[in-house]
């Protein structure tokens, strides 16, 4: 018996290539591609996945490629993830091994329109 307050999961397998913008109310794993913009409550990503395009999220979980800009109120970047582009948050955690090239900025900054300007590159070594 289904309710009324069960939530939603979508699932991009692997075999998954899509080419356009993706909005979801729900919450959304992607393993597959995907070369559009993409607007959802809460986005998972798979290791083997790519992401071209901007990504808004309430909270998000980086495991694969993105190419493109990122706006989270939560968001986590684990140590496999391969991210081009300016992250916006208002909580952020990265795992040792995360490779990001681009601009963080606390999304207070952005409503005020001070983003940083110069562009960083951030490696985080793993440690052996």
């Amino acid at each position: 018996m289904a309710t009324k307050n069960s939530s939603t999961f979508s699932v991009l397998g692997s075999d998954l290539a899509i080419k356009g913008d993706i909005q979801a109310s729900a919450d959304l794993h992607i393993d597959g591609s995907v070369e559009g913009d993409i607007a959802c409550a809460s986005l998972v990503q798979g290791e083997t996945s790519t992401i071209t395009g901007a990504v808004k999220a309430e909270s998000a979980r980086f495991a694969g490629t993105v190419d493109g800009s990122i706006t989270a109120r939560e968001l986590v970047i684990l140590k496999t993830a391969k991210i081009t582009g300016d992250v916006f948050y208002d909580a952020l955690t990265i795992e040792q091994g995360a490779q990001v090239e681009g601009r963080f900025a606390h999304r207070d900054a952005r409503k005020t329109g001070a983003v940083p300007t110069q562009p960083a590159k951030t490696e985080i070594p793993v440690a052996n």
